[in-house]
């Protein structure tokens, strides 16, 4: 077999440190090559809609719109408990007036497609003064006093409180208190079109290359620094060590189980129609 696919990934450390193996061969491919690109989610989550790569990282959120073309891989997620977006600002509010004051309030996320977002949207339906802007463009701008309130993804977990920002709201904790079920963030896609024989490869795949990083972990691949935004190793290692997890080698029960409640979740509150008839391959 001798095919070439197309990949999007993000530059975060999670993404990668699980395809590093993968891109660079440093496993049997058995004859596949990846031609990959490094995009910021929401990109990656328009690109998705168009159509535009063979396989892809995506938002959940995204992905509520995309099951006819796109089918899930069990390896590759980012999901757990603990690992959700935070609301932050350079305010001090109390916890019970939240909802109250987010209501006017000017909020920055990083991305409309986002399941960050999605959270935002299911937890503050009233919250909807919201401007996109790059994931880690918001600190700075919530710091400026360009928003009143920043929704933060990915690694400003570890670095809202050094720049003297706090805490409105954990959305994954708030999910998985409403849900009883960890928060599935983003996921690896890939094209209906190909044959499942193939899709079950790529999956096996990326779950061989995981297991490849974590055998020669806490060594960081230039795979990984050099995509990762002038971040210092220990957060780059804090950052994998929070969103690859057992999940990201295998969705399984629990983790399906999740996905699953994200979707019926989207049907109840009118985000998309009805339940699709498949969510993996």
């Amino acid at each position: 077999m001798n095919t070439t696919l197309t990949l999007g990934l993000s530059p975060c450390p999670n993404d990668t440190f699980i395809f590093d193996a993968l891109v660079h061969q440093k496993i049997d491919t058995q004859g596949l090559r990846f031609e990959y690109v490094l995009e910021d989610v929401e990109t990656l989550n328009q690109w998705a809609m168009a159509g535009k790569l063979d396989i892809t990282k995506l938002s959940y959120h995204s992905f509520l719109h995309l099951t006819t073309s796109y089918a899930l891989l069990h390896s590759g997620s980012a999901l757990g408990r603990g690992v959700g977006p935070l609301i932050i600002t350079n305010n001090t509010i109390a916890q019970q007036d939240v909802a109250t004051w987010l209501i006017d309030k000017k909020i920055a996320i990083p991305g409309f497609h986002t399941t960050a977002n999605l959270l935002l949207s299911l937890a503050f339906p009233k919250a909807i003064n919201k401007t996109a802007l790059v994931f880690h463009e918001i600190e700075e701008a919530v710091l400026r006093g360009d928003f009143d309130a920043g929704l933060i993804i990915h690694e400003n977990r570890f670095t809202y409180e050094q720049k003297g920002l706090k805490k409105l709201i954990d959305l994954g904790d708030w999910w998985e208190h409403q849900m009883q079920a960890p928060i599935p963030l983003g996921g690896i896609v890939m094209k209906r079109q190909f044959p499942p024989a193939l899709i079950q490869l790529v999956d096996t795949l990326i779950g061989q290359s995981i297991a490849y990083a974590w055998q020669h972990y806490p060594i960081l691949s230039d795979f990984v620094t050099s995509n990762a935004q002038e971040m210092e190793a220990a957060v780059m290692r804090k950052h994998i060590e929070l969103y690859v997890n057992d999940y990201s080698s295998h969705l399984g029960k629990e983790g399906t189980i999740a996905i699953e409640k994200i979707f019926s979740t989207a049907v109840q509150a009118g985000i998309i129609p009805q339940y699709p008839s498949a969510i993996f391959y």
